[in-house]
């Protein structure tokens, strides 16, 4: 029999400001309780940042093998044309990153290997200023992700194998005078730890 106030008998506080009473587990009152990520339709509630936009792929799958369609001017997804086309990828546990534009938007499909896309708003005049964006891709989750030039950028291989993706930027590459910007990946400058 269990005494009054003993942790099988302790209430606590659920999110939705109800009580449960605790199980008798070492250290729950030092854990940290998940918050909403999704909503019961499976949208994501983060709040995107400014420009940012996301398509999700759709794999046609038969008896031979699949067909998944990257970019096609009829989805309204952007009023850039394409003007330059190159594939990356990512070895295991690796990360590229943190990059910045100032001139042009990257348009990234990713298509094969698992990764987490980390966005970090750096520019004052968006109302999303500050903001940190987590968006994350794989076979099962192909899509298209547009991330505008001040937005800077870090993709992290998760998964077993090497990563794919190709970008799809707005401007051509400029080999003399490359529109890129780094950080380190492990910079103060931004609140987000990969």
């Amino acid at each position: 029999m269990s005494k009054s106030g003993s942790a099988t008998e302790r209430q606590a506080t659920t999110g939705d400001g109800s009580s449960a009473p605790l199980a008798s587990v070492a250290a729950l009152e030092t854990a940290t309780k998940d918050t909403q990520t999704v909503t019961a339709e499976g949208r994501s509630v983060q709040e995107p940042l400014e420009g940012v936009r996301v398509r999700p792929a759709t794999t046609q799958l038969d008896e031979r093998g699949s067909v998944c369609e990257i970019y096609s001017p009829a989805w309204g997804f952007t009023d850039e044309p394409i003007v330059w086309v190159y594939q990356t990828t990512i070895r295991p546990g690796q990360a590229k990153g943190w990059v910045l534009h100032l001139e042009q938007d990257d348009r990234l499909f990713f298509s094969t290997g698992d990764v987490k896309v980390v966005l970090y708003d750096a520019r004052p005049e968006s109302p999303t200023f500050g903001k940190v964006n987590v968006h994350c891709f794989g076979e099962s989750n192909r899509g298209l992700l547009r991330i505008p030039a001040g937005v800077y950028h870090a993709i992290q291989n998760v998964g077993q194998q090497d990563a794919v993706f190709v970008n799809l930027p707005t401007q051509p590459y400029n080999h003399e005078r490359p529109d890129k910007y780094r950080l380190p990946l492990d910079t103060p400058e931004i609140p987000y730890e990969l």
